[in-house]
């Protein structure tokens, strides 16, 4: 069915930079927790770094015209911390030389940038004198985000502070299952506020700075009761969403944290990491909210499931990255899964974008995007007949794309002003803790050639933005 595409719907892709960039150790960059992290035995699949990965530091030109022949519109990156500020340090001309190459390749190309500051890659050093656990190492955030902004902010009007802090907090200091691997519930909540802290300084700072539109990236997930009429089951599915989703929209919009979630974390001390101030400056208003959706699910108390634990790659032990939601269990349903294992359910993004809206964006004239939206599967790799040029049919990818695009429209529909999305991921990379083993690409990466060949997705997501219609 022929569905139009609001010309004023912004359609990009998106990338970060330990993901795709590689040249680790060149021009003064220094390591960062990913590149400690991936070292460590077990932690990655196959032990594999991102010391190449899509090299996109020397490819760079090549891919950016690879965007523009796609029609891209905007395009989502990161910085590197360890590579503008090394070690957390004085700012590296050569890493900043680069970002602003980048960014006159993309204008030229008519296409938008769209600036994360921090998608994961804490310099080592700073971890060292205690990472994200450290409330000093929310200044020197401020002082990154700064010293990017002075170099870019002539060029480059949308702000991004923080990608996931879900993920960089809890699944990291927490869960143990992302750099830099601890496995604390207490050092997972203390990660979050100060990441929480560092965006809060970073936005007031990037205004006084004449940063002209500032926000953040948070990932939602969200959680239904298996049974609505269970008060166990709805307490199963309330305490996933407040530590996983309230944890850092509320404090962001709202200026506290919810007494649910704090009367759940309580005994874990939170109270104490929380200083005079802190929610205040936390709470400096925001013009975008970044949503990233993958997918949601249905929990309980009930024992026959599969237990909450993300992202276990490898036989090394994951714990839970939920402070207090001990015997919480997902239950699976009867839809397709990615090759994650994730469900695919296009009318939870539209639930989302409504219930986002509704309860925290839409009175306070915070616009919606749709950051990262995408899906994992295996590509086979034909050749044309005809051409001899290498084919990927990624039809369960197309599917997904369409859907959820479908799902964006319908929540405009529905009266939500969401104002462009973005696929996850432009181009096939290295996968955190999964390695080279998932593929979200809509452009195949040949890690032994680094050749780049448009999939079906790459060019159905072109014809979407060319003729502005599902």
């Amino acid at each position: 069915m022929h569905r139009s595409i609001p010309t004023d719907l912004i359609l990009g892709g998106a990338t970060a930079a330990y993901q795709i960039e590689g040249a680790a150790a060149e021009d003064g960059r220094r390591p960062s927790i990913w590149d400690t992290f991936a070292r460590v035995p077990g932690a990655v699949i196959d032990g594999h770094t991102g010391d190449v990965a899509c090299d996109h530091y020397h490819r760079m030109p090549d891919d950016v015209a690879l965007m523009q022949r796609l029609g891209l519109q905007t395009y989502r990156f990161s910085t590197s911390w360890a590579r503008v500020r090394p070690d957390g340090g004085e700012p590296n001309p050569k890493g900043l030389d680069f970002y602003s190459r980048l960014v006159d390749e993309l204008l030229a190309a008519d296409i938008m940038p769209w600036l994360t500051l921090y998608h994961w890659d804490l310099p080592q050093a700073l971890e060292d004198l205690g990472g994200w656990t450290s409330r000093d190492t929310a200044s020197r955030f401020v002082e990154y985000a700064l010293t990017v902004h002075e170099a870019l902010g002539d060029r480059v009007t949308n702000w991004t502070t923080m990608n996931e802090p879900w993920c960089s907090s809890f699944l990291s200091y927490t869960a143990g299952a992302h750099a830099p691997g601890r496995q604390s519930a207490e050092a997972g909540l203390q990660a979050g506020h100060h990441l929480l802290l560092a965006h809060g300084m970073a936005v007031t700072a990037l205004r006084e700075a004449g940063a002209e539109r500032v926000g953040i990236t948070l990932n939602f997930q969200p959680a239904s009761p298996v049974d609505p009429t269970s008060a166990r089951d709805v307490d199963a599915a309330r305490r996933l969403d407040d530590q996983y989703n309230r944890f850092f929209i509320e404090p962001i919009v709202l200026g506290a944290y919810p007494e649910s979630l704090l009367a759940d974390v309580g005994h874990l001390g939170l109270d104490a990491v929380v200083q005079p101030g802190d929610l205040e400056i936390i709470s400096a208003p925001i013009d975008v909210l970044g949503v990233n959706y993958y997918h949601d699910d249905i929990v309980s108390f009930e024992v026959p499931a599969v237990p909450v634990v993300n992202d276990a790659p490898t036989d090394r032990p994951i714990a839970s990255p939920y402070p207090a939601a001990e015997g919480v269990h997902v239950h699976p349903r009867d839809v397709p899964t990615t090759n994650m294992g994730w469900e695919v359910n296009p009318a939870g993004l539209t639930a989302l974008l409504q219930r986002l809206h509704e309860q925290y964006t839409g009175s306070r004239g915070i616009e919606l995007w749709v950051t990262e939206n995408g899906a994992a599967y295996d590509d086979e790799v034909e050749t044309d007949a005809a051409t001899g040029e290498p084919r990927i049919h990624d039809a369960e990818r197309v599917e997904f794309l369409r859907s959820h695009v479908g799902a964006v429209l319908d929540a405009i529909d529905a009266g939500v002003p969401v104002h462009g999305y973005f696929y996850w991921s432009l181009m096939d990379n290295y996968e955190w803790a999964w390695g080279y083993h998932k593929r979200f690409g809509i452009v195949r990466v040949d890690y032994d050639t680094q050749e780049r060949t448009v999939k079906d997705s790459g060019l159905e997501l072109s014809r979407m933005i060319r003729e502005r219609s599902l």
